[in-house]
C-alpha cells in the first residue's frame, strides 16, 4: 500500500467547510422547534418532542463498533465509527452516529482528542474536545454539590443522618488528569473548615452522575436515579442516599440541560449525537441511552461505539445499555490493526520497527485475541463484521491473513478500511458488509438473567467473556455480596471494573490468556446508575499526566485566535 501523508487532524478539521447545524438537523429529520442552538455548528435537541412525534415509527438498525484488546498502538475505534457512518451515507443510507463526549483529562494527557482522525472526524473538533456544551461541567458541579453537603453534615452537631464517616464513598471530581488528588485529607484548618477525613478526587467522567446521565431515559428517570445514589451508611449499617441528605433535587436541576443530546456533524456532513462519556473501566463506557433512542427513530442505521475492547465496553453495551434502553444491537463491527494484532502475538510492548516489519507468524498468533473477541460478541446472538484499519506499512499478505482468520473464527465478513486517508470512500466495502449483516436473522440475548445471583453473573462474565478458569472472592467482596443481596441489589446488572489492556485482570497478559482465575477484591454499589461494579485488581479512577502531556503542544495564535497542537 503506497505511503500517503495525511495532514494533521486539526488542519483537516479547521479547513473543513461546515454546514450550519440547522441544515444538518433538517436533513436528519429534526424540526426547528426541536433544536436549542449553541452557535452555528452545535445544538442540543429536545428528545421529548422528537420521541413523542416519532413514537409510532419503527426503530432503525443498531450497529455497535468495538475492538480487539487495546494496545499502545491504537485500533482506531472512533475513526472506524466515523468512517463507517460516512460510508453508509455514501451508499445512500440514512444514518446517525452516536459517540461519547471526550473528557479534558485525556485530551490534555496521553490520548489527545476524541473526534476521530484524518478524514474520518466529527466537527467542530476544537469545540467538542474542549468545553463543548458544558455537560461534563454540569456533571462535576452536581457531583461536588453532594460532596459538599456530605461534609457539612459531618461537622460536629450537624450529623442528623448519623452518618458513619468511615463509610463515606462519595468523592469529589475534576475533569483533568491529576494524580496528586487521588488521595487527600480534607477538612484541615479548624472546625469552620469541616471535619478532617481521608478522601480523594476522581476524574469527572468516572462519577456516578455521568453514568446516570448516560442511562437515564427522561427527566423523571434522571430525578429518581439521582435520589437512589448511595454515598455512605449510617452507624446502624443502613445505606444513605442523595435523597436522604436532600441533594437529589438540586443535582437534577444542574443536570436537566445536560440530559439533552448534543448534535454536531461529520466531515462529510452526516449527523452525530455526541452525548455523555462514562469511564469505560469503572462504568459502562457508552454514549447516552437517550441519544441512541432518538437516533433509532430518525435513521435507518445507527452506528454507536463502545469503550475499549469487546470484553469491556461492548459487553456492557449489550448487558447494561441495551437492558436499560430497551433496544438491541443488530450487528457488531470489531476493528483491529495489523500492528496491534502483531503486538498481541509478541505478547509484549514492541517498537514501531518490529510492528511495521512483515511477520506472518506473530500476526497469526495475535489473531487469537481477535478470535476471542469474535466469540464474545457472537454469544449475544448477533452477526459480527471485522474491519482492518489499514496502515501504509501493512502488506497484502498480512491483510489477507487476518481476513482468512476472521472468517474462520465466525465473522460474517472482514474488510480492510482506509477511512483515515479516504473518508467515507475508504469504508464502502465495510458499509455494504454491515448492511448485509443487519439483514441476517439475529437472536439477541443478554449474557445473564436479571434474577441470577450476583456470583453467577460475575462468574458468567469472567469465564465466558475473559476465558478465566474461575473467580476468587476476597473477604470484603464476600461480605458485600451478602449485604447487597439482603438489600435487594442482587437483581442489578454487573459492570466489571478491570484493566482494558488484557482479556484478563492482569494488564501484562496479552493476546488470549489461559489458565488464570479472576480475583474480586471488592464490589461497590452504583445504585443510582443501576449496577454493581466488582473491582478486579488495582483500578484507578483518577488518571495521571505523562512526562510530556499533550497539553504542552497546545497553544493559540493570539493574532487570529486559531488553536494549534490539538489532536
Amino acid at each position: 500500500m503506497p505511503e500517503t501523508k495525511t495532514p494533521p487532524d486539526i488542519d483537516i478539521a479547521q479547513a473543513a467547510e461546515m454546514k450550519n447545524i440547522t441544515d444538518i438537523a433538517a436533513e436528519a429529520g429534526i424540526l426547528e422547534d426541536e433544536l436549542e442552538l449553541y452557535g452555528n455548528y452545535k445544538a442540543k435537541v429536545d428528545y421529548m418532542k422528537i420521541l413523542e412525534r416519532l413514537k409510532d415509527e419503527p426503530d432503525g438498525k443498531l450497529i455497535d463498533v468495538t475492538a480487539i484488546t487495546p494496545t499502545p498502538w491504537g485500533e482506531g475505534k472512533t475513526v472506524t465509527s466515523l468512517g463507517l457512518a460516512q460510508a453508509l451515507k455514501k451508499i445512500g443510507k440514512k444514518v446517525f452516529l452516536c459517540l461519547r463526549e471526550p473528557s479534558l483529562g485525556p485530551v490534555f494527557g496521553i490520548k489527545g482528542g476524541a473526534a476521530g482522525g484524518g478524514y474520518a472526524q466529527a466537527i467542530p473538533m476544537e469545540d467538542l474536545n474542549l468545553h463543548f456544551t458544558g455537560d461534563i461541567h454540569a456533571v462535576g458541579v452536581a457531583n461536588n454539590l453532594l460532596a459538599a453537603m456530605i461534609d457539612t453534615q459531618l461537622m460536629e452537631g450537624r450529623n442528623k443522618l448519623n452518618i458513619n464517616p468511615l463509610t463515606v464513598s462519595w468523592r469529589r471530581v475534576v475533569d483533568m488528569n491529576d494524580r496528586a488528588l487521588r488521595h487527600i485529607v480534607a477538612g484541615l484548618g479548624g472546625y469552620l473548615n469541616g471535619t478532617p477525613r481521608e478522601t480523594g478526587f476522581d476524574i469527572a467522567v468516572a462519577s456516578e452522575v455521568m453514568a446516570i446521565l448516560a442511562l437515564a431515559t427522561d427527566l423523571k428517570d434522571l430525578r429518581e436515579r439521582m435520589g437512589r445514589i448511595v454515598f455512605a451508611y449510617d452507624r446502624d449499617g443502613n445505606p444513605l442516599t442523595a435523597e436522604d441528605i436532600g441533594a437529589a433535587g438540586a443535582m437534577t436541576v444542574l443536570m436537566k440541560d445536560a440530559l439533552k443530546p448534543n448534535l454536531i456533524q461529520t466531515l462529510e456532513h452526516g449527523p452525530v449525537f455526541m452525548h455523555a462519556g462514562p469511564f469505560a473501566n469503572i462504568a459502562h463506557g457508552n454514549n447516552s441511552v437517550l441519544a441512541t433512542k432518538v437516533a433509532l427513530k430518525l435513521a435507518d442505521y445507527v452506528v454507536t461505539e463502545s469503550g475499549f475492547g469487546a470484553d469491556l465496553g461492548a459487553e456492557k453495551f449489550m448487558d447494561i445499555t441495551c437492558r436499560y434502553g430497551g433496544f438491541s444491537a443488530d450487528a457488531v463491527n470489531i476493528t483491529a490493526t495489523i500492528r496491534a494484532l502483531k503486538m498481541h502475538g509478541f505478547g509484549r510492548t514492541c517498537t514501531r520497527e518490529e510492528l511495521e516489519k512483515e511477520n506472518l507468524e506473530k500476526l497469526e498468533e495475535g489473531c487469537q485475541n481477535l478470535a476471542k473477541q469474535i466469540e464474545n460478541m457472537k454469544q449475544f446472538g448477533i452477526p459480527v463484521v471485522v474491519t482492518v484499519n489499514r496502515f501504509a506499512a501493512d502488506t497484502d499478505a498480512e491483510v489477507e491473513l487476518v481476513q482468512k482468520k476472521a472468517l474462520e473464527f465466525g465473522a460474517e465478513a472482514c474488510n480492510p478500511i482506509t477511512v483515515h486517508r479516504d473518508g467515507g470512500d475508504g469504508g464502502i466495502d465495510a458499509a455494504n458488509a454491515v448492511v448485509e449483516a443487519c439483514e441476517r436473522d439475529s437472536d439477541f440475548r443478554f449474557l445473564y438473567a436479571d434474577d441470577a445471583p450476583i456470583k453467577e453473573k460475575i462468574e458468567t462474565i469472567a469465564t465466558r467473556m475473559y476465558g478465566a478458569d474461575g473467580v476468587d472472592y476476597m473477604p470484603e467482596a464476600e461480605q458485600k455480596i451478602e449485604a447487597f443481596t439482603k438489600a435487594g441489589w442482587d437483581k442489578l446488572p454487573i459492570c466489571m471494573a478491570k484493566t482494558h489492556l488484557s482479556l484478563s485482570h492482569d494488564p501484562m497478559l496479552k493476546n488470549r490468556p489461559a489458565g488464570f482465575r479472576v480475583p474480586i477484591r471488592d464490589i461497590r454499589p452504583s445504585i443510582g446508575a443501576g449496577f454493581l461494579y466488582p473491582i478486579l485488581g488495582a483500578m484507578s479512577t483518577m488518571p495521571g499526566l505523562p512526562e510530556h502531556p499533550a497539553a504542552m503542544d497546545v497553544d493559540i495564535d493570539v493574532e487570529t485566535g486559531r488553536i494549534k497542537g490539538l489532536f
